[in-house]
């Protein structure tokens, strides 16, 4: 099947890849031209620009976006004028799926069909297949099928679950036509929601495993403004935690390929030296405590994932301000540099 591919970063790229090598003609464009040549030498066609890779897609087309969120809107007012009636776009960024509700809108009146496409692979999606949710008309989601599936990391992925027999499912393949225009940006906002929780649990968890030898650091001084550890006989452990995420991979209720990332960075820096601690969000988790927010459907733990980010980012620095300021109003306490000392 054919399919033109705009934007080639961390995932396009490899998703064109793996597209030529299943033995789909796929023609490329993004505007860094050695990411047009690294696809090009892996048996993509490369084109010059957006007319240029319109003109190389035989009609019906189909034209896949891998392009920042905030990028589509531009790339579709471009692209659509050059496409014909009958001519898909495919948005696999990370939308809000409020955005492809209008666009669908939008390109409906110009007779052109539109499917979101949230795809959860990452860099490793080469080798590994790249997870999709689909939202669109039935009709022209199965036209797309062999690119799906192409695309998808497959059955083998993963162990049949328990009591599932005969042919394999699109799920099982790691693909899913989630419902029309919009429903398969929601399931990846909230997969993404989730994935903000369980990455916090994982650092939060390893957080307390990393000082648990509290008990055997320098005592703090005896003063007013610290809370004494009243028990330091009870943290005395120096746990390596490099053996730990490597053990708890193992058959441990918590493994999962987050663990395994989580591993492989502990095995290469313990102390994680190489990262500032500055954890940026992309909009899925907020748009998924939004529609929590409209369902009436708790979700502290994403929310909480979440605010921790902001945090991370200096967004508390003007909040703990003022509690400082607070505490030293009521009470007259000076703030400390350091708890220990």
């Amino acid at each position: 099947m054919q399919i033109g591919m705009i934007g080639l970063g961390r995932m396009g790229g490899k998703m064109a890849i793996r597209l030529v090598k299943a033995g789909h003609d796929c023609v490329v464009y993004d505007h860094d031209s050695s990411e047009i040549a690294t696809a090009a030498a892996e048996g993509a066609r490369s084109a010059k620009n957006l007319p240029d890779l319109v003109k190389l897609l035989e009609r019906p087309r189909a034209v896949w976006l891998m392009v920042p969120a905030a990028a589509v809107d531009a790339v579709i007012s471009t692209l659509t004028p050059l496409l014909s009636p009958g001519d898909v776009v495919l948005d696999g960024g990370n939308s809000y799926y409020h955005d492809d509700i209008r666009r669908a809108g939008e390109l409906r009146t110009k007779d052109l069909h539109y499917v979101d496409v949230g795809v959860s692979g990452g860099v490793w999606g080469l080798e590994r297949g790249f997870c999709h949710m689909i939202g669109g008309d039935t009709d022209i989601v199965q036209r797309l099928d062999p690119i799906f599936r192409a695309l998808a990391p497959g059955v083998d992925a993963a162990s049949r679950t328990v009591g599932a027999t005969g042919k394999p499912s699109n799920a099982e393949m790691g693909f899913l036509h989630c419902g029309p225009t919009g429903a398969g940006h929601f399931v990846k906002m909230v997969h993404n929601g989730i994935e903000y929780g369980m990455m916090a649990s994982y650092a939060e968890g390893l957080n307390i495993l990393k000082h648990a030898n509290a008990g055997l650091l320098a005592p703090a001084k005896t003063d007013a403004e610290t809370t004494p550890l009243r028990r330091p006989d009870l943290y005395k452990y120096d746990i390596d935690l490099p053996q730990v995420a490597e053990m708890w991979r193992r058959g441990s209720v918590i493994s999962s390929w987050l663990l395994d990332l989580a591993a492989a960075a502990l095995r290469e820096s313990p102390a994680l030296d190489g990262y500032a601690g500055r954890v940026s969000d992309s909009g899925e988790g907020r748009w998924t405590l939004q529609a929590a927010i409209d369902e009436s459907v708790p979700a502290p733990v994403i929310s909480a994932a979440l605010f921790a980010r902001f945090g991370s980012r200096g967004e508390a620095d003007y909040a703990d301000r003022v509690l400082s300021a607070l505490r030293f109003g009521f009470g007259g306490h000076l703030e400390k540099t350091d708890e220990r000392h």
